[in-house]
């Protein structure tokens, strides 16, 4: 939905946050801004809007893209929004305007409720699961699981991590320096630096795995199964844990995970974050989607990777002063259960169940390997340019034959006419499809399509148990 021209801003609470992650002191910040400290202060304590001047020397001093002060995050509006439309608080009458008021003023506070939230909903559909009737009261329940937790973690970076890019950009250098093809330049330098040797060997060598790493022998395995941008995203994987150690473990490490399991999940996250940036280099990327118009085939082609490697990395690209349009990724299965989401900008994810049955990202499963294009409208009248197509899923040892997985990507309307997708069609007066992003279990008596489909207790288990990597590109 449009600002109003006339709008004030008052963004103290993010200014206020902002000021505390760079480790700020108010007159610090007052002497960069230009202003003094007693009307910092003002504004943030909402006292005083947020001048366009204000703003403009904010992104000039810090480098900040505007959008990340005066948009709601994923845990704000949009997640309290979902919260609220629980029947549970029906008789409280809580309107939009006061779940905006909370999200901007107290986003810390909007975020804590929904995570409560989450830890609730989960202890409830264990409940049912056990005993649908109810009769047997609740058991026990869980809180945040790692997957969550790692996925919270990583949007709240909007997908991008700039001294990763920066360490993956210089080991690609170096490899590009050797002369040889990928593949090669990864296996010599896993040779040559760790001792490493990489054997390709049969599915019965490798029963149940796809990737092993024997420590005693010092051999990289690498399953048959694994197609050559597979092949080629494992060598990274290894390579990117075994030079990145420090750095990787930095960034867990800032991140205060609670548990063992969650540091090893966001740890082998952010591995796949290297890895991919070593296929795709952040500036050689962007340059060559934005010269071929965002063409996804073409530059998958061009790095060696696959159309979901390439659509992933389309989320990350948020460097400052070098940034490519924002994407927000979705990936589901025929069943509609999501097993990745990403974005690079702000997008209403349902944070508690699936996605809209009028998006078009279910109707991909009937045109296999085809692109379909979308403008979709949510609830708030914002629009966004949507693509949707399927993919073969990753290599597995039981993979059944009919696994297709759908990919969905999706921009603001605004950035549209960047895309080759988005060529003929008419982005000034488009046809929109209202969906609710938040279409979620308990939200089906509200939603005719999907009151008429059954709530099976496989597909709670199946939302409850996935514990997958946040990254696409899954080392095995």
């Amino acid at each position: 939905m449009a600002v109003p021209a006339d709008r004030k801003l008052f963004l103290g609470a993010r200014l206020r946050r902002l000021r505390r992650d760079l480790g700020l002191t108010q007159s610090r910040m007052a002497d960069d801004l230009g202003v003094s400290p007693s009307y910092l202060n003002l504004l943030e304590r909402n006292q005083r809007p947020v001048t366009a001047q204000v703003l403009l020397r904010l992104a000039d001093a810090y480098d900040l893209d505007l959008r990340s002060l005066t948009a709601d995050g994923e845990g704000g509006g949009a997640g309290l929004s979902e919260v609220f439309a629980d029947p549970l608080f029906q008789d409280l009458g809580v309107s939009r305007h006061e779940v905006a008021e909370v999200a901007e003023n107290s986003p810390g506070v909007a975020e804590a409720v929904v995570r409560l939230y989450q830890a609730f909903a989960d202890r409830r559909r264990l409940a049912e699961l056990v005993d649908p009737t109810g009769v047997e009261g609740p058991v026990a329940g869980s809180e945040s699981t790692p997957s969550n937790s790692v996925r919270d973690f990583i949007q709240s970076h909007k997908n991008h991590f700039p001294e990763l890019e920066e360490r993956a950009e210089a080991i690609a250098a170096e490899l590009s320096a050797t002369g040889l093809d990928l593949d090669r330049a990864l296996g010599e330098r896993l040779s040559a630096r760790f001792q490493i040797r990489v054997q390709v060997v049969p599915r019965d060598v490798l029963p149940d795995l796809t990737r092993r790493f024997d420590h005693h022998r010092k051999r990289l395995y690498l399953s048959e199964l694994l197609n050559g941008p597979g092949r080629t995203f494992a060598l990274a994987y290894h390579l990117a844990l075994l030079e990145c150690g420090e750095v990787l473990n930095k960034v867990v490490g800032r991140a205060g995970a609670p548990d063992r399991p969650t540091r090893s999940l966001l740890k082998v996250s952010l591995a796949n974050y290297v890895a991919a940036a070593l296929l795709m280099p952040y500036e050689a990327f962007r340059s060559a989607v934005e010269e071929s118009g965002y063409d996804i085939d073409l530059v998958r082609a061009r790095f060696g990777v696959s159309f979901e490697q390439a659509c992933h990395r389309l989320t990350t690209l948020a460097r400052p002063g070098a940034r490519g349009v924002p994407f927000f990724m979705l990936r589901l299965d025929a069943a509609g259960n999501i097993s990745k989401r990403f974005a690079s900008a702000v997008f209403p994810f349902s944070r508690f169940g699936g996605t809209c049955p009028r998006w078009n990202i279910h109707s991909a499963f009937r045109t296999p390997r085809r692109i379909l294009t979308q403008v979709v409208e949510t609830p708030d009248g914002q629009r966004y340019f949507t693509l949707a197509r399927t993919v073969e899923r990753p290599a597995t040892p039981y993979a059944d034959e009919d696994t297709d997985l759908a990919i969905g990507l999706g921009c603001e309307l605004k950035y549209a006419p960047k895309l080759v997708y988005a060529r003929g069609l008419d982005l000034a007066a488009p046809r929109a499809t209202p969906i609710g992003p938040a279409c979620r279990i308990c939200e089906r008596q509200a939603c005719p399509q999907r009151a008429a489909e059954p709530i099976s207790r496989t597909l709670i288990v199946d939302e409850l148990s996935k514990s997958v990597s946040p990254y696409p590109f899954a080392p095995g």
